[in-house]
């Protein structure tokens, strides 16, 4: 008999050592190719495979018109057979077929019968009825095979490339340049020789042609799957130019969801995605979301923010503002050929740097690559390794359930002072909710086989691990960015454990709440010990929740202080929960739950939480709060007063640009919806496109809207670089003193709790409208208010 750690390793890793799988696309048909590099050589080698469809059922009642033709695994005179799997679970039986179409249809007539109306998808019927996943997705399942074994993520040939266009409207707006980095490293850009359909489809058969050529295992591009596929899909199809991007000739680029019959179950995000057989469409947005998650340090998601910020944007890098890219085409091509071919470069280094988490998380889960590198923590990556882990022992698939009406109570989560803090500490606990559940063994109670446990023991030490390594680099290297990447999708996906048991029961086949309770409640007792134990040792409180403990000490403490008595309190702990010392900061700005602001001892300025980080805010008053809260983190209220009388003053005086005072909304109504509406209530976001002239838009779509003069509202184009911002022409036709009380009641008022309320009043007062406080600016200090005691 096997021993358990074998069977688990199979579960996480799953159990075919075939190396270097690259890609993987199957049909409903059975057959399917993979694609390999081989090791030493580097060379691609393609394998086509056959494997037998199949689905899980609750029941066989829906087959049982089959007749003969439905027999035992194993019964070679059948055209379909069966496995009964063990235990209580609600999907019992493995059947699978020849096809997934006579599989399907065979399961659909015998449903419609049944219930007596048509059945023509599985969505169609309840979800413990039936589940049926991907083509790719039941070939990997079923063999135990996983991208990547024995590969380097330098192994893989990738490719970059990024459209130019005349404008954003792929209905009407053209391709006018390419630019690509080859897999070799080689930089190139193609253009059209006409402004018009013979020159654009000319310029996509030379795109299709290079690709061919290079043959990359992954194409990637920044905001790929948002912009450039959508946009060059729509220009092929126009011009009736086959848009030929895979492996395989005789597939064009394919829309997911639309084409490929049933979604894949761990797949619930509904969004359009392409796919290009043979080859992995990698959006380094989705690596940048996910690592922003975890790190919350990231000024935008923009591509060039980003390269700057992680310090790979070159000196010499080239910068043309979006609406003018065409333009400067027409009178200095060149410039543009070097824009063009620095986005490239940089989404390179931004998928070498950050692409480490999708490719360990493929080498896990039975997913293909480009679905993990967007994919959620739980439903995305949990859930594929529980049912190949179920499948793999012969197990029976728990169903959903519904709860028995037990509540979830909620994390731990204490804010024990506000306002200006010094000295400041995080002691880290190591994934909390996940060691709790390794070591008091809280799993869910349908878990038979306990693989949620046995997955969550893995993959936290596949993470701490990955942290080490990052430490141990060198800062700021390529190497320290890829265990940092790893690092947080491991956390991000052990974390969602808990999350998963506590979900409801419609969402996860494995949600318990008892269980759930039971992690937080052991939480509650062991943040509550540290914090006692913390406290007990002269330190100053200030939040503790699942990810830590943050304190001020004495001024006369040293590092080595701090260090031993986070050691001391670790001591006392469970032994698999590891509470470390994370960092420690020169001060902190407590504002309220989650939401803090940190300086650190070398000036660095780091913001978490919504209230000083949204995607949503005035860029205006985002830079108006990082020089406000900088400069009372060093007592530098002059400073705080000056930023504050300089905003007001390039507002009133129109020095600001109207980028600058817009707001970034996501639509949640069609333009039908909204105007159904319109009259009993008007929201700034639609106004704002009707102003402009927009009669449509769809759900999902981003703008950014600001308030006009008079009570009206427009729309201003999205500028990644604020410098763009500053130089650009506009009628700057803003309300001004909306934007003005904006300023107070908004930013300024995140940094209330740093001072008492008559300094407050003082410091933030408009100068048309002076303080009835008459304290001088430079006597006034920042306050630390305690809430409570441990």
């Amino acid at each position: 008999m096997r021993a358990d750690n074998d069977v688990h390793d199979e579960w996480l890793w799953g159990w075919d050592a075939t190396p270097g799988i690259v890609s993987v696309w199957a049909d409903n048909s059975g057959r399917g190719t993979v694609w390999r590099r081989l090791g030493a050589s580097g060379a691609l080698v393609s394998e086509s495979v056959t494997f037998r469809p199949w689905l899980l059922l609750d029941a066989l009642h829906d087959l049982q018109h089959l007749g003969s033709a439905l027999g035992l695994e194993g019964d070679a005179s059948t055209k379909f057979t069966y496995r009964e799997l063990k235990g209580s679970g609600a999907l019992r039986f493995l059947v699978s077929g020849p096809d997934s179409q006579s599989l399907t249809s065979a399961l659909f007539d015998g449903a419609s019968r049944r219930l007596g109306r048509s059945i023509k998808h599985i969505r169609d019927l309840d979800e413990n009825t039936a589940l049926m996943l991907a083509p790719e997705e039941q070939y990997l399942v079923a063999t135990g095979r996983t991208y990547f074994r024995d590969l380097r993520f330098n192994q893989l040939r990738r490719l970059q490339f990024d459209l130019e266009t005349t404008g954003l409207n792929a209905t009407v707006d053209r391709m006018f340049m390419v630019a690509f980095r080859l897999p070799d490293g080689e930089l190139k850009t193609i253009e059209s020789a006409t402004n018009d359909d013979k020159g654009e489809a000319q310029l996509i058969r030379e795109l299709i042609a290079i690709i061919k050529d290079a043959d990359p295992d992954v194409i990637e591009n920044h905001n790929l799957h948002g912009f450039d596929v959508p946009f060059l899909h729509t220009r092929a199809q126009k011009l009736r130019v086959p848009l030929q991007l895979g492996r395989t000739s005789h597939r064009n680029l394919l829309t997911r969801g639309s084409r490929r019959g049933a979604p894949s179950e761990f797949d619930r995000s509904r969004r359009v995605r392409y796919v290009a057989p043979g080859r992995e469409l990698i959006d380094t947005l989705d690596a940048v979301r996910r690592y922003d998650f975890s790190a919350r340090d990231l000024p935008s998601h923009g591509l060039k923010a980003i390269a700057r910020h992680f310090g790979f944007a070159g000196p010499e890098r080239e910068y043309i503002r979006g609406d003018q890219i065409f333009h400067t085409f027409q009178t200095d091509p060149a410039r543009v050929r070097r824009y063009a071919l620095d986005d490239v470069i940089e989404v390179e280094q931004l998928a070498r740097m950050l692409g480490g988490a999708a490719f360990a998380l493929a080498r896990m889960a039975p997913r293909r690559y480009e679905r993990l590198a967007d994919a959620g923590a739980a439903t995305g990556v949990i859930d594929p390794l529980l049912v190949r882990a179920y499948i793999r022992a012969g197990q029976a698939l728990p169903g959903f359930a519904q709860g028995d009406g037990t509540t979830h109570t909620g994390a731990a989560l204490h804010l024990f002072a506000t306002g200006a803090a010094h000295r400041v500490v995080k002691a880290d606990v190591a994934s909390l909710y996940p060691s709790l559940m390794r070591q008091y063994r809280i799993g869910p109670s349908r878990d038979t086989l306990g693989a949620m446990l046995a997955l969550v023991d893995r993959l936290v030490e596949q993470r701490l691990a990955a942290k080490t390594r990052a430490k141990n680099a060198e800062a700021g290297s390529a190497e320290r960015y890829t265990y940092e990447a790893t690092s947080a999708a491991m956390k991000l996906v052990v974390n969602s454990a808990y999350g998963y048991l506590g979900a409801g029961g419609s969402l996860t086949r494995f949600a318990d709440v008892h269980a759930a309770n039971e992690v937080t409640r052991r939480g509650r007792e062991t943040l509550a010990l540290m914090c006692r134990e913390l406290a007990a040792r002269g330190v100053t409180l200030l939040e503790a929740d699942t990810d830590g403990v943050y304190f001020a000490v004495p001024e006369s403490w040293t590092e080595a202080d701090e260090r031993r008595i986070v050691a001391e309190v670790a001591a006392l702990l469970p032994p698999l929960v590891q509470l470390e010392f994370e960092g420690r900061y020169a001060a902190m700005l407590s504002h309220e739950p989650k939401n803090y602001a940190l300086l650190t001892y070398s000036g660095k300025l780091i913001l978490r939480g919504v209230a000083f980080r949204s995607s949503r805010a005035e860029p205006f008053g985002e830079a108006f709060l990082r020089k406000a809260i900088a400069g009372t983190l060093v007592g530098d209220v002059v400073g705080v007063r000056d930023a504050f009388m300089q905003t007001i003053s390039a507002i009133r005086n129109r020095e600001m640009p109207t980028h600058s005072v817009s707001q970034k909304v996501r639509l949640t109504k069609t333009s039908e919806q909204y105007l159904d509406v319109r009259e009993s209530r008007r929201e700034i976001s639609y106004e704002a496109l009707l102003s402009a002239g927009r009669t449509r838009w769809s759900i999902g779509e981003r703008v950014r809207v600001y308030r006009t003069q008079g009570g009206g509202a427009s729309v201003v184009e999205e500028i990644e670089d604020a410098k763009d911002a500053a130089i650009r022409a506009d009628n700057r036709d803003y309300d001004a003193e909306y934007y003005v009380r904006l300023l107070r009641d908004s930013f300024a008022a995140r940094l209330e709790t740093a001072y008492t309320a008559e300094d407050f009043e003082t410091l933030f007062s408009d100068p048309r409208q002076p303080s009835l406080f008459t304290v001088n600016i430079a006597r006034i200090h920042p306050i630390l208010t305690k809430l409570s005691s441990a």
